[in-house]
Formats: C-alpha cells, structure tokens, sequence
C-alpha cells in the first residue's frame, strides 16, 4: 500500500515561468519546502530578487533556466528517454489515462502510476513504463531528495527500512 504521508515539492505552474523571458523566476529549495517556510529561507530569496531587480538580468531569459530543478530534470529526462515523452505526450490508443493525466512531480516522486512495485513473481514495474533508473541518476543529479519506504538506487534517496 501507498504511504499517503510522504511529502514532496510541487511548484505546478513554473511551465508559466518558463514561458516567460522577461521574468525571471526564483525557488524556495526543493528538498526543504516540505519542512515549511522558513523567514531565512525566504530573505535568502527576497534579497536575490532585489540584487536581480537591482542589478538586472539578461532578457530573453532561456526557458530552461526559469525552472525549478524538478522542471529541468523533466526536460532532461524527456530528450534521454524518447519513449517515455512520446507516451506522456501522445496519448497513443490504448495508453493508460494515468499514463498522461499526473503532474511532473509525481513522476519525479514516484507516485501514483510512476510507482515501482513489486509483483508476485518478484519483478519491479510501474503502472506507466519510463526509465526508473535514469529518472533516479537524474534525481541524483539535480539534487532532488526521495523519501521512499521501498528499495532505491538513487544515492539522495531517503531509506525509511
């Protein structure tokens, strides 16, 4: 069963941000936002603000760079493993709903669909097939912390066992 108590960052609308070259977007960090808001934390942003309205920044601002690190690893992920883009975005005949129809965060998560689990047989899979072990070297990279009761390869990967 689904540990329902296990939380995760969700930024939902940076696509907005990113979207947006004459903005330039700014994040809480990821893997401490689920602690709550913290008044250092966000003086830490506050003042990056006032040095980038301050100071300025070069427009158009990429895409790319106006996402949070959830966001770039989706992109990234996205060029690396075709079959999954094509199948969150397709929307092929025969395509699970859950398969296209979750956030980005989840994905990154592995919740929902995107959760491994393991068969009677002993074999890992997910609802919606992607590279987990991609995902996971990717999450390394970004730096993005996963809190997961079950086996995990990613080395910022939190173990409950």
């Amino acid at each position: 069963a689904e540990d329902q108590n296990i939380t995760y960052t969700a930024f939902m609308e940076q696509y907005m941000a990113s979207g947006a070259p004459y903005l330039k977007a700014l994040y809480y960090p990821i893997n401490d936002r689920p602690k709550g808001i913290k008044r250092h934390e966000l003086v830490k942003l506050i003042r990056k603000a006032a040095k980038l309205i301050m100071n300025g920044f070069s427009m158009p601002v990429n895409p790319r760079d106006n996402l949070a690190p959830d966001g770039q690893l989706f992109v990234e992920l996205c060029k690396k493993d075709k079959a999954l883009c094509e199948l969150i975005t397709g929307r092929a005949p025969g395509t699970s709903f859950l398969c296209y129809h979750s956030w980005v965060e989840e994905l990154i998560h592995e919740r929902g669909p995107w959760r491994e689990v393991i068969e009677s047989d002993g074999k890992r899979k997910s609802h919606c097939p992607f590279n987990l072990t991609l995902m996971r070297e990717l999450r390394d990279k970004y730096g993005i912390i996963h809190h997961e009761k079950s086996v995990s390869e990613s080395k910022t990967s939190v173990s409950q066992m």
